[in-house]
């Protein structure tokens, strides 16, 4: 790969054709098909909420569920999936590369730092390019064995307005749980962290300033 000659100075299809091979004709840039190749990935996770409606058998449950699912979706539609994360086009909060594409490995889900350092510029050859599919988002408190059940349990005795769907979101689909690794840095294993309990449900006052602004609203109508 350190032998690979460099192209990531080139953005467009018509200057390096060799980096798009394989890549569907509507991508014009690498930025563009990096951006979608994030979202593609981030849709992913989505997909697993909903298909989470399946294992739920009470009606109540299920209907909350669907309701806090589509809540999320639209969360991330306005978000653009967070396609950002790997278009080096977007501003330096907005990216975990470097301007020339650069991406650094975060270390495994227990540690601060990557020990190995490992590094890759996608952007610089088809190679890197397909490489670079073999890194993992990983989210630190897991999104199957933790975060999704959490949201789950939350809604078999409350309703969806009642659950900060807010910090789902953010556990789900955004880089506050999230983190960059090598394929070498991914551990497979239970990673024994759990759901901040004090972050799950929206905050009591919040809610009640909600129920006053509907009861008003009735009041005016009558």
């Amino acid at each position: 790969m350190q032998n690979l000659e460099d192209r990531s100075d080139l953005e467009n299809r018509t200057d390096d054709e060799d980096w798009f091979k394989g890549v569907d004709a509507r991508f014009k840039t690498k930025s563009a098909y990096m951006r979608y190749n994030c979202e593609s990935r981030i849709r992913g996770y989505m997909k697993e909420v909903v298909e989470a409606t399946k294992t739920i058998e009470k009606a109540k449950v299920r209907a909350e569920f669907e309701k806090a699912s589509r809540s999320l979706a639209e969360m991330l539609k306005n978000a653009r999936n967070n396609g950002s994360y790997f278009d080096r086009t977007e501003e330096e909060p907005d990216r975990l590369c470097t301007q020339e594409g650069w991406f650094t490995c975060q270390g495994s889900f227990d540690q601060e730092l990557c020990p190995s350092f490992h590094s890759i510029n996608p952007y610089s050859s088809q190679e890197s390019r397909v490489f670079f599919s073999t890194w993992n988002l990983d989210h630190r408190i897991e999104k199957k064995r933790t975060v999704i059940p959490a949201l789950l349990d939350a809604l078999h005795n409350h309703k969806s307005v009642d659950v900060n769907l807010n910090y789902f979101y953010r556990m789900l689909f955004t880089r506050e749980n999230l983190k960059l690794v090598h394929i070498v840095c991914h551990k497979k294993g239970a990673h024994n962290l759990q759901c901040d309990t004090k972050e799950i449900f929206r905050r009591a006052g919040n809610t009640q300033k909600g129920k006053q602004k509907v009861v008003g609203k009735k009041r005016r109508l009558l």
